[in-house]
């Protein structure tokens, strides 16, 4: 990449910067590392020109304690947008991009009812949430949690004004609410807690990446980091060894900060069952190659919630998952069998 590009990129990421955040961060990491203030802003710019970074994964990385060719192991949102190019095929992205084909195409690892609401209408809303009673609504291509609801119904609901105010918000999904494991429920029982397994499939043959846990902050009922949730790595047989994350604040948490179940040591449960059911996914479109499942755990089995084309190569990185310093760039060239491009 020249240095005209380079130059482009940094001046459309501090554009687009929010400073109290850039700030925020910057303080974290003082407080953390007790690097001197002074030190930590040019280096960010440095490796924004160097290695395409924000300022964001320069602390989330830890690349103020790293250096020379640590540095480089790294992926990036180039690395990321480059893989997803190189593996995934474009004309199977709706499957993933379009929630009710992504519940079509996965129907076998689902484990729960849902409904287009454009076609089910209002008879086939009541049905459902006859059956049910606890639903979650969606919009059928946001991310993120965005339009997302849960809603419980009972025996005064007007179905017809439900149905008319989800139509005219596009909430036109509508699907059992995951009942979620007893075990999730003491980390944080207001969210589904959900992993993010990342799958990476060469010639037709499903690699496991890694795995994420996504708890929520226990003010709303998602997970979603975006939504003020954290997360933390996932070890061997489901053990988590790490602290939490949340972006919104740039803390870490030893436990959850409203319920105070401790992360390091918690189990997750059928973590192993799990992976099989995301590395069984992944052959169903193999051109679809590279793929973040997001996956709850119930009472009973794992769950498919939804897939990602563009798996977050950044929480996975964080410096406190990687204590030896290095990202996860070999790891997925080790796969490959070659150099990762960028975007």
């Amino acid at each position: 990449m020249g240095l005209i590009s380079k130059a482009t990129i940094i001046l459309r990421r501090v554009k687009g910067a929010s400073f109290s955040r850039l700030n925020q961060n910057i303080q974290a990491i003082h407080k953390e590392t007790g690097k001197n203030r002074l030190f930590i802003l040019p280096d960010m710019i440095w490796c924004m020109l160097k290695y395409g970074i924000g300022y964001l994964d320069y602390h989330v990385f830890g690349f103020a304690q790293i250096k020379g060719k640590n540095r480089k192991t790294f992926m990036t949102m180039h690395h990321n947008i480059g893989l997803t190019r190189m593996v995934n095929n474009p004309e199977l992205y709706p499957i993933m991009n379009d929630k009710m084909q992504f519940l079509e195409t996965y129907g076998d690892f689902i484990g729960r009812d849902w409904i287009d609401l454009r076609v089910a209408g209002t008879d086939g809303l009541r049905a459902l949430c006859r059956k049910v009673n606890t639903i979650f609504v969606k919009p059928v291509s946001d991310f993120g949690g965005t339009g997302v609801e849960r809603i419980t119904t009972d025996s005064d609901t007007d179905f017809d004004a439900l149905t008319a105010r989800l139509l005219e918000n596009r909430q036109y999904l509508a699907e059992e609410a995951v009942v979620q494991h007893d075990e999730l429920n003491k980390l944080c029982s207001d969210s589904v807690n959900t992993l993010r397994i990342v799958t990476l499939t060469v010639d037709n043959t499903p690699h496991y990446l890694y795995a994420l846990l996504r708890v929520g902050s226990g003010h709303n009922h998602v997970d979603n980091i975006s939504s003020g949730g954290m997360y933390t790595r996932i070890g061997a047989g489901g053990v988590l060894e790490f602290p939490a994350f949340c972006d919104k604040t740039g803390l870490y948490y030893d436990c959850h900060p409203v319920t105070q179940t401790a992360f390091k040591g918690f189990t997750v449960p059928m973590f192993d069952e799990a992976v099989t059911l995301c590395l069984q996914a992944a052959q169903v479109k193999p051109d679809l190659a590279y793929i973040g499942w997001d996956v709850a755990i119930t009472p009973d089995k794992p769950v498919l919630i939804e897939g990602n084309i563009l798996p977050g190569y950044d929480m996975v990185q964080n410096s406190k998952f990687n204590p030896d310093g290095k990202g996860l760039l070999p790891t997925v060239e080790a796969i490959i069998g070659g150099p990762v491009p960028k975007a």
